[in-house]
């Protein structure tokens, strides 16, 4: 697994668990529609941490949180 595929997948996890949609979740972080919608498209590549601390905050959870997964412990070196 890449790292944008896991944070995906953990946005997709926690909007689950708290029942919300990405709209209700971009209203809730103060990003656009588009933005949340963009960064669950497979096909882009790079997610900002600017983008992933507001997610946070609309989620009303911190990036330590966010990033404390098995799944995040697992990941692969990145290979450009």
């Amino acid at each position: 697994m890449q790292v944008k595929e896991a944070v995906v997948a953990r946005f997709r996890q926690l909007c689950e668990a708290e029942s919300i949609k990405p709209n209700e979740l971009a209203n809730r972080s103060g990003i656009t529609p588009s933005t949340v919608y963009s960064m669950l498209d497979a096909s882009r590549h790079d997610i900002s941490i600017v983008t992933i601390k507001k997610l946070c905050d609309g989620l009303d959870i911190s990036l330590g949180e966010f990033f404390s997964t098995p799944e995040f412990d697992a990941l692969e070196q990145e290979v450009l």
